[in-house]
């Protein structure tokens, strides 16, 4: 199917470079950008406002890489131009503004995704199916964290609030999908706290999440601090690990009981999951089958990020004196 690209940015790349998306048309707010990005990318068709692109009868589906509080007005503006849409992440920190472009979607007949390529890789589930299974025995804790790399430098869409950025939004959504993910469910309550900088911003947010059967999930994400990136479901008799789980770079599950077995590693097949995310939301369109990631997905994902938000975001409860 023919792909158009909203924006020139960097995470386009992935797309392209998955090999499987046939991009037809790229479009820049500067006609000169978006004509020089065409160029060096082999791209047929370039253009010089966002509205061109979405009159383009070729392109049916469009990847909206925008920054954080573009993603929802250029979706729906999208599905209502006959496109389908793939939109990076996240797709709002407001459930409700998710809601409405999913019934957008559903008025204009069109399938709209979001895109978290991480849950595409199969090792997500193949995770999945081992808790499933009991290799852990109940489950129990949930340790998702994704961060590091250094602040990122003044000017930077994710500094500023106006652009709905922050940590959270960058990549501890991530964490929160991971979670939800694992916990095979949807939070019932949510604490956070945040380290505040750039326009009212979080640079570091440290959650937690309770999901229903008395599972617990805390989430560590920040621009601070050196790189770091893992997922872990903890049970009552083992636990299992993704080392990588949201590049894949290395796919491996690591696999603990308490029986006294050494540490399991379960290699897991390598796999392109921008292609596979491409894959999934093609074969959504032509009715193989539903997208792996729709409405009841991304309502709860920002259901969960909105939540974090508003604890981080209210006034500080009183800290409590430690006894003796």
């Amino acid at each position: 199917m023919r792909w158009g690209l909203l924006s020139t940015a960097r995470i386009n790349d992935a797309i392209l470079g998955a090999g499987n998306a046939d991009v037809v048309a790229v479009a820049s707010r500067d006609a000169a950008r978006a004509s020089e990005y065409a160029a060096a990318r082999g791209i047929p068709r370039a253009y010089g406002s966002y509205e061109a692109l979405l009159a383009d009868p070729d392109v049916e589906i469009v990847y909206i890489s925008l920054p954080n509080s573009l993603h929802l007005p250029w979706a729906i503006r999208a599905l209502e131009a006959g496109k389908h849409v793939l939109c990076e992440k996240p797709l709002s920190r407001r459930a409700a503004d998710v809601e409405r472009a999913f019934d957008v979607a559903d008025a204009c007949d069109r399938i709209l995704a979001e895109g978290f390529m991480w849950r595409h890789h199969p090792q997500v589930a193949a995770a999945q199916r081992l808790i499933a299974d009991g290799a852990i025995g109940r489950l129990r804790l949930i340790r998702a964290t994704f961060a590091g790399g250094g602040i990122v430098a003044d000017g930077d869409p994710r500094l500023q609030r106006a652009l709905d950025g922050g940590a959270l939004m960058d990549v501890g959504c991530y964490c929160v999908s991971g979670a939800r993910t694992l916990a095979g469910a949807e939070p019932v309550a949510a604490q956070a706290q945040r380290i505040r900088g750039g326009d009212d911003v979080d640079l570091a947010l440290t959650g937690l999440l309770a999901f229903p059967d008395d599972v617990l999930a805390t989430l560590d994400c920040a621009f601070l601090g050196p790189p770091r990136g893992e997922l872990e479901a903890i049970g009552e008799t083992g636990s299992l690990r993704l080392p990588d789980p949201w590049h894949a770079s290395e796919p491996v599950i690591e696999l603990r009981r308490d029986d006294g077995a050494p540490l399991e590693r379960i290699v897991q097949e390598r796999a392109n999951h921008y292609a596979l995310q491409i894959a999934d939301l093609e074969a959504a369109i032509r009715g193989e089958r539903p997208s792996l990631l729709g409405r009841a997905d991304a309502v709860g994902q920002a259901r969960a990020i909105e939540a974090l938000y508003a604890s981080a975001e209210a006034p500080s409860p009183t800290p409590a004196t430690p006894p003796g």
